[in-house]
């Protein structure tokens, strides 16, 4: 396989590689390419960008080789890549955790799921440059998290935001619902792995915050737990819970697009008003109350608006 380098220069260091490989030149392909060189089996391209850096590219059997001519830390593509998506993981036995997303959302469900991994399920996710999932595009979520899904443990719970309004309605609060969802989440898993005494969660409240908002007598509560907040970045089970909700949620925001004919898009800002304006003129008020949080600001001023 052909190794593939890249380095940043400053324009002064340009200069002196297009020097150093003048007799080398080739013909240059490529719209936005500087100059190209071909030394033995590795080609050069330095692109054209009103950056101060400027990319190299060194292509071929020896291209590391090559690069580190200028580059003496100079890495392959692969070992880059896999370094900068590496996570800062602290713990490395077997555990279970969750996350959750939809929280800030105006539309769309409210998703908590719970993780199994285990020391070979960590070197996967590591393979597959898990992290965090705000960190990573739409595009790479739905790639990665359709892999996650078949692979891994876990159970996810879906509360959409008719069932959230109504839970609303009878005196519960965001928080309290997260709780009771991260436990019976967690506890669908711990029942399944019932030796694993590492529990993690993504701290959204304090400890007994979480306990007493769990006031259900009838429901089993998932005890041990550690609770710290930005999990994702500690545990890899958090890491993982965090990329497969994302990866649910943006599946349902698909679905509710294609169920009504209509882009739903993400967060709270006035376009996401507007949006639901619009919905409304289409769909009517019962039908925003299907999915839209009525707790958000942005309802009152949907309702508040004069349809015309």
């Amino acid at each position: 396989m052909k190794e593939f380098v890249t380095i940043s220069v400053d324009l002064t260091k340009l200069e002196i590689i297009r020097e150093y490989y003048s007799s080398s030149l080739v013909t240059a392909t490529g719209e936005y390419v500087d100059f190209q060189a071909k030394v033995n089996d590795v080609t050069i391209t330095a692109y054209l960008s009103k950056k101060e850096t400027k990319k190299i590219t060194f292509v071929g059997e020896g291209a590391l080789n090559e690069a580190r001519i200028w580059d003496i830390d100079a890495k392959p593509y692969e070992e880059e890549q896999l370094e900068k998506a590496k996570p800062a993981w602290m713990y490395f036995d077997d555990q279970i955790g969750s996350d959750e997303v939809g929280v800030g959302d105006f539309l769309g469900p409210m998703i908590v799921v719970a993780t199994f991994v285990d020391k070979k399920g960590i070197a996967r996710l590591k393979e597959l440059g898990i992290q965090d999932s705000k960190k990573m595009t739409d595009k790479k979520l739905l790639e990665v998290g359709a892999i996650l899904v078949k692979e891994f443990k876990f159970s996810k719970l879906t509360l959409s935001n008719e069932k959230y309004n109504e839970m609303l309605d009878k005196g519960e609060n965001l928080n309290s619902m997260k709780a009771k969802m991260h436990n019976r989440a967690l506890l669908n898993m711990h029942k399944e792995y019932q030796d694993v005494l590492n529990i993690f969660v993504d701290q959204f409240v304090k400890e007994e915050t979480y306990y007493k908002y769990l006031n259900d007598a009838k429901e089993e509560q998932v005890k041990g737990i550690l609770f710290k907040t930005k999990g994702e970045s500690w545990f890899p089970c958090v890491a993982l819970a965090s990329v497969i909700a994302r990866y649910s949620y943006l599946k349902e925001m698909e679905k509710l697009s294609e169920k009504y004919k209509m882009e739903f898009p993400f967060g709270a800002s006035k376009r996401v008003t507007d949006f639901a304006v619009e919905f409304v003129k289409r769909y009517g008020e019962k039908e925003l109350y299907k999915v839209a949080k009525k707790n958000f600001a942005n309802y009152s001023e949907v309702i508040g608006y004069k349809l015309v």
